[in-house]
C-alpha cells in the first residue's frame, strides 16, 4: 500500500495559501473539495481495514479542515462528506479483499487527481 501522499500535502499548502472564501459559504472548489473529504473518509477505512495501523487519514482530514478555515455550515459539510464515504465502505466491507484493495488503488488515484485539479485550478 502506499504511504501518505503527496498530493495532501500539495493540497493543504494551497489551502493555508488562502484559498479560503473569505466571508463566503462557499469556495469555487467545493464540490472538488467535498468529494476529497468523501474519498479520504473511504481511504481511511479501507486501509485500516486491511492492516493500515495510524494511517493518518482522519489527521489529513483535521489539517485540511484547518487549513480551509470553513465556516460552521461549511465545516459540517466536509465532516459529513468524509463520514459518509467511511459508512458507505463499513457497510459493504467486514474483511480485506481483492475488491476492497482495488477500492483503495482507485480511491488513490481519485484523490490524487482531485488534488491535483484543485491544486492546478485555483492555486496561486
Amino acid at each position: 500500500m502506499r504511504a501518505l501522499p503527496s498530493f495532501l500535502c500539495a493540497v493543504l499548502l494551497v489551502l493555508s495559501a488562502s484559498l479560503h472564501p473569505t466571508g463566503a459559504n462557499e469556495a469555487r472548489y467545493d464540490a472538488q473539495l467535498l468529494r476529497l473529504a468523501e474519498v479520504l473518509g473511504s481511504v481511511h477505512f479501507l486501509r485500516t481495514l486491511c492492516g493500515e495501523e495510524n494511517g493518518g487519514w482522519r489527521a489529513q482530514m483535521e489539517a485540511l479542515l484547518k487549513a480551509e478555515e470553513p465556516s460552521p455550515e461549511r465545516r459540517a459539510r466536509l465532516v459529513a462528506r468524509f463520514n459518509h464515504g467511511y459508512r458507505s465502505f463499513a457497510a459493504v466491507y467486514t474483511t480485506c479483499t481483492d475488491s476492497a484493495m482495488r477500492a483503495i488503488d482507485r480511491y488513490m488515484q481519485e484523490g490524487e487527481t482531485l488534488a491535483s485539479e484543485i491544486v492546478m485550478r485555483y492555486g496561486n
